[in-house]
């Protein structure tokens, strides 16, 4: 709905249910006549008048990016003012409906009473109108930042695109002459991970098992091209089927550690994928490969201009917030590890989006 409109309604809604109150309240009193009925429909009239004034003041000068306290303090000094000028009304509407009796509605007792409940009817109207505000606020925040992520995480997507295509093409290019038959087991592969690859765009987080799937047919691709140059090892824990994982993930980092470990050695070496469930609701998953980190890791994260371990790095943070961990460390011996952890469910702020 309009938030003009929404205003209006709850404007004319809310003045109207205190105009009924007050009309129902005189009439089992001591019952009350037309006129009277008049007067508290005029009153009602005034109050909305007032306080659409009022609204007027604030968005006018723009209060909501004033200090706490003094948004507070002109919040109060207003209120005051307007509860002084609305018994000002209610005098001049009861001379004017010729209801006014002067020895009972001059009583120091009945001003009071009169500015304490203009008081709060107006307190209550600055408290509504206030709150509604800052949470409509955050709430159009909240879509903003939604928003943001993910069209920053669909670029992060599109970047990975071509790249994870340019290499799988340049992993079977050497194979068409030397050997049709795995040339064509090769296509094969590639046929499923570009369908893949396509697929992937409608969603935030894929299965666990089809990330893996895509893995084996990446490895098992470049298994064609290193032959014995390239072993293998999966350690994979039933838990781990149970987790979605964003997509691509997993297979950026398996093609990391072949681009920048196995292929830098003329022997080949060995890529361990070990995927479990960790302490708590987290998936833990540690690709352990055969190479030497030629620069810090940070250095090297941030060195891969978007495309590889960065892109990683951005896009569980997009995702997961603080709740998860990328880490990528030397262990010695010409080892790389690589390790990921990830919580089951998404940061709340995306969960609604991206579940």
């Amino acid at each position: 709905m309009n938030r003009i409109r929404l205003y209006w309604i709850l404007q004319i809604l809310g003045w109207g249910a205190v105009g009924f109150i007050k009309i129902f309240f005189g009439t089992l009193s001591s019952g009350i006549t037309s006129v009277v009925v008049w007067a508290f429909i005029v009153l009602s009239a005034f109050y909305l008048i007032s306080t659409h004034f009022l609204r007027y003041i604030i968005k006018t000068y723009d209060w909501f990016k004033l200090p706490f306290s003094k948004l507070l303090g002109l919040t109060l000094i207003s209120i005051l003012g307007m509860s002084f000028v609305n018994f000002v009304a209610q005098i001049l509407i009861s001379v004017a409906f010729n209801t006014l009796n002067p020895e009972e509605d001059f009583r120091v007792l009945i001003i009071l009473a009169s500015l304490f409940e203009s008081f709060l009817f107006y307190a209550l109207w600055c408290l509504v109108y206030f709150l509604f505000h800052f949470l409509d606020n955050y709430n159009t925040s909240l879509k903003y930042e939604a928003r943001i992520n993910e069209i920053r995480l669909n670029h992060l997507k599109s970047q990975l695109n071509p790249h994870f295509i340019f290499n799988a093409l340049n992993s079977v290019r050497a194979l068409v002459d030397e050997d049709p038959v795995k040339a064509k087991t090769a296509i094969t592969r590639i046929s499923n991970m570009l369908r893949f690859s396509l697929m992937m765009d409608k969603n935030q987080t894929i299965s666990f098992e089809e990330e893996l799937n895509t893995v084996k047919d990446y490895l098992s691709l470049e298994s064609i091209r290193f032959e014995e140059r390239l072993k293998v090892v999966y350690d994979i824990e039933d838990e781990a089927y149970d987790y979605k994982v964003p997509p691509m993930m997993l297979q950026t980092i398996v093609e990391n550690a072949i681009k920048h470990g196995i292929s830098n050695f003329v022997r080949g070496g060995v890529i361990e994928i070990k995927c479990k469930e960790g302490v708590g609701e987290e998936l833990y998953m540690q690709v352990k490969n055969t190479g030497v980190l030629e620069n810090e890791p940070n250095l090297q994260v941030k060195g891969e201009k978007g495309h590889g371990l960065s892109n990683t790095v951005e896009r569980l943070k997009l995702i997961y917030g603080e709740n998860a961990t990328f880490r990528i460390f030397d262990s010695g011996q010409e080892q790389v590890i690589t390790e990921i952890k990830i919580p089951k469910r998404i940061k709340s702020s995306q969960s609604n989006k991206y579940s």
